[in-house]
C-alpha cells in the first residue's frame, strides 16, 4: 500500500474529526469522565471523534490493527497498525483553551510510516512520510538551526500523576535557568510538531503514551530533528527528547541530570 494513499486518509479523518471537535468546543460538555486521575479528563467528544476516526480507516482498511486512545484496538493482519489521538489536549479543550489537536500515526514493522498532526484552531495540518520529509499544509518544514541553549524554547508537559510532577518539577527548576525560556501548551503532538516547524528548538516530556507521540515523533526525525528515550518517573510510559541536532545532545545532558 502507497505511504502517500495512507497518508492522504489520516489527514482525511484528522480534519473531519477536527471539524466535529471544533462545533463542539462551542457547546457545554458533556459525558465527562475521570481516568488515571482525578484531573486526568475525557469528554463525549474524545469519543465521538475516535469512532469518526476509526470508521473512517476501518472501511478503507479494514485489516489493518488499531491503538486508540479511548480504548479502540485490534491486531493487524495487514501489517499496518493505526495509532490514534483523537483529541490530544482534552483538559484544554474542557477549560476552553483552543489548544488541542488530532494526532494519526501508521506503523509497519519497520517502525512509524506516515503521521499528521492537525490543529484545527489554527487550520495547521503537520503531515509526514518515512525518509520523505515533513510538511506543514503541503510547504516542507524543517526544525531550527539554533545552536545555543541559553537562547532556546523548550516545550514541556507535565503528567496527571502528582508523585510524577514532583520529579518533573525538579527537572523544571535545574532547566529553566539555563534556557531562553520553557513553554507548556497542553498538547504534546501539538508540542511535538512545534519543535518539527521550527517553533520550538528542543522539548522534553515523561511520561508519554504511544498515541501522544507517535506522529510528533516522525515530524521532527523528518523535519531534521533527533529524537532520544527519556525514562519516566515511578516506571510509567517512556517519554521523549527531541531537540535540533545542535541542541540534542546538550538538552539531553541537563534534562538526565
Amino acid at each position: 500500500m502507497s505511504p502517500t494513499f495512507l497518508l492522504d486518509l489520516a489527514v482525511a479523518a484528522a480534519r473531519e474529526a477536527g471539524e466535529l471537535l471544533l462545533e463542539r468546543f462551542r457547546r457545554p460538555a458533556r459525558g465527562v469522565e475521570t481516568k488515571s486521575s482525578s484531573t486526568d479528563l475525557v469528554s463525549e467528544a474524545d469519543r465521538a471523534a475516535e469512532e469518526l476516526i476509526l470508521g473512517r480507516l476501518t472501511e478503507a482498511r479494514p485489516d489493518d490493527g488499531i491503538l486508540a486512545e479511548e480504548g479502540g484496538g485490534r491486531t493487524s493482519s495487514s501489517g499496518i497498525t493505526w495509532v490514534v489521538d483523537p483529541l490530544d489536549g482534552t483538559v484544554n479543550y474542557l477549560f476552553r483553551i483552543p489548544v488541542w489537536s488530532v494526532s494519526i500515526a501508521a506503523a509497519d514493522p519497520d517502525g512509524t510510516l506516515i503521521g499528521v498532526v492537525h490543529d484545527p484552531n489554527r487550520a495547521e495540518t503537520f503531515t509526514a512520510i518515512r525518509g520523505e520529509g515533513a510538511a506543514l499544509n503541503g510547504d516542507p518544514i524543517s526544525v531550527s538551526d539554533r545552536d545555543s541553549l541559553e537562547q532556546a524554547m523548550i516545550g514541556t508537559g507535565f503528567s496527571y500523576d502528582s508523585e510524577a510532577r514532583r520529579e518533573q518539577a525538579e527537572r523544571l527548576v535545574r532547566l529553566l535557568p539555563l534556557v531562553r525560556d520553557i513553554r507548556r501548551g497542553g498538547s504534546a503532538a501539538i508540542d511535538l510538531a512545534t519543535l518539527a516547524c521550527g517553533r520550538f528548538d528542543g522539548f522534553y516530556e515523561a511520561p508519554m503514551e504511544e498515541w501522544d507521540k507517535a506522529a510528533g515523533v516522525l515530524l521532527i526525525r523528518e523535519a531534521g530533528g533527533i529524537v532520544s528515550d527519556l525514562p519516566a518517573p515511578k516506571g510509567l510510559s517512556t517519554g521523549v527528547i527531541a531537540a535540533n541536532p545542535e541542541l540534542h545532545d546538550e538538552l539531553r545532558g541537563l534534562v538526565i541530570g
